[in-house]
């Protein structure tokens, strides 16, 4: 995620844009909010600093602040909203349980709402994996979803090492770290995850992934390489927070038989795409790969916490209690969860996201066209990425122009201005992130880009560089203005 060093203010436009008529500034109610969160919370607070809001009510794309302005929402809780806020089914779902007496807090005891998740959880899974598997119930946290799967395939398999790939995250606590991308105190084998974009081989392509797959087996081959038979490999079928960069398929397919042949665990972190998110219900199924372990949280919570893991039986080694958690239970969670899987599922959003993802990206693309300040776009379904660039800063070597990031964080503040929520990401912050709901409208899409088409082009004007008066007497009249 991205993060600024302190909260940015509120674009003069922001405070009355999107105000509904006759809504007037509750006395500054919210600016009180804001300032109390900040003499009390953490440093470590991420969002709220680039997203100075207070969210009183929520529905759907739609979020509504303390003064009354709102907002179109394309963060989603980081990908958690599958249907958006407080869908009428996860509601129901929510208040059926309340209603009907049923425990709250149950350990990870058996129950009739807990066994309906389960079930209709493995009804969508990989039908390979489905048929054989385990799951585990972790605490209510991605990252310790991703622990239990590092635990897990260590204690299959009697190894310690892992892989993990460049860019890649995968939580917060000690072991997601050492696996994602920003670790500093490396105890994890990095293997080069292949981009289009910014190619770590400068070829992109078939050919950088074709590089990748090679670096990788070579690693694994060779007795002099210095990396042992590891416990597991670890990889996200689309990087998120990495600058939301696809795999290639035929990669993914590499990775899964380099694995594969090796008898090495493959663990697939889907707390990001999964549940319909990149156009199929869980990511690994464009390429058809069928991982050892699955990483799942987010969406599977229907807007609540909860975190899974689901894994082949073979590596069920486990002893009793080898990984638990006071609060892995969560039934109102297990509720929203099955309703929203069962809404997906039935009203085929994955599909739905890919097709409406596919022309968010062709408007991108021609967007792209006419802003040199856009260097790449990219994504899948309704996981989508701009990166911005400084072209005018890129050497006579360099295959790309290098990344923007404080156009991106200003593009990000016109956006809000405009009444649009956007996640930064990538590795210098300079990846503008879509993630709408799945039950986006295409009148909403519209919106949205509408929205950010203003937001780039005002922020592009603002870091333009002007010429001196004198120069800019002599430029002919129909001139656009000069380019970033």
């Amino acid at each position: 995620m991205a993060v600024t060093e302190s909260a940015p203010a509120v674009p003069p436009a922001a405070r009355t844009q999107n105000r509904p008529t006759g809504q007037t500034d509750r006395g500054g109610e919210y600016e009180g909010i804001l300032r109390r969160q900040s003499q009390r919370e953490s440093a470590a607070r991420t969002y709220a600093r680039s997203l100075p809001i207070v969210p009183v009510r929520a529905r759907g794309l739609t979020i509504e602040g303390a003064d009354g302005r709102r907002y179109l929402d394309c963060l989603s809780g980081a990908g958690t909203l599958a249907l958006g806020h407080n869908h009428p089914v996860v509601l129901e779902a929510i208040r059926k349980v309340l209603d009907s007496g049923a425990p709250l807090h149950v350990l990870d005891l058996a129950t009739p709402v807990k066994d309906a998740f389960t079930s209709e959880l493995f009804a969508t899974l990989p039908a390979e994996l489905a048929a054989d598997a385990r799951i585990q119930f972790c605490g209510p946290a991605g990252t310790d979803a991703v622990e239990a799967a590092l635990k897990l395939v260590r204690t299959a398999t009697g190894r310690s090492g892992l892989l993990a790939f460049t860019g890649a995250y995968h939580g917060m606590t000690a072991g997601a770290l050492d696996a994602s991308g920003g670790a500093t105190d490396v105890r994890v084998t990095r293997l080069p995850y292949p981009q289009q974009y910014r190619c770590p081989f400068g070829v992109g392509g078939e050919r950088g992934a074709e590089l990748a797959a090679r670096w990788t087996e070579n690693l694994l081959d060779d007795p002099k390489s210095g990396v042992t038979t590891p416990a597991g490999m670890i990889v996200e079928a689309v990087q998120g927070e990495g600058g939301v960069i696809p795999a290639p398929d035929d990669w993914m397919r590499r990775m899964r038989r380099v694995t594969a042949d090796r008898s090495v665990p493959l663990i697939v972190d889907e707390v990001q795409t999964g549940v319909g998110r990149t156009g199929t219900f869980w990511a690994v199924e464009h390429s058809g790969v069928v991982p050892d372990v699955m990483v799942l949280s987010k969406a599977i919570g229907g807007s609540l916490p909860l975190a899974v893991i689901v894994y082949r039986s073979e590596l069920d080694a486990w002893e009793p209690g080898a990984h638990a958690g006071t609060f892995r239970g969560n039934q109102l969670a297990m509720a929203a969860g099955t309703a929203t899987l069962a809404y997906v599922r039935e009203n085929r959003l994955a599909e739905r996201a890919g097709t409406l993802g596919a022309r968010i990206l062709d408007r991108l693309q021609g967007l792209a066209a006419a802003h040199p300040c856009v260097g790449d776009v990219r994504g899948r379904g309704l996981m989508i990425g701009v990166e911005l660039v400084d072209p005018d800063a890129a050497g006579p070597d360099d295959p790309v122009p290098p990344p923007a990031s404080a156009l991106a964080l200003a593009v990000q503040q016109e956006c809000l201005a405009r009444g649009l929520i956007v996640e930064l990401g990538g590795r210098h912050s300079a990846v503008v992130r879509l993630l709408p709901p799945l039950t986006l409208t295409a009148e909403q899409a519209t919106a949205v880009l509408d929205r950010f088409a203003d937001a780039l082009a005002a922020a592009e004007r603002a870091h333009t560089p002007h010429p001196p008066a004198s120069h800019r007497a002599a430029a002919p009249r129909n001139a656009s203005g000069p380019s970033h």
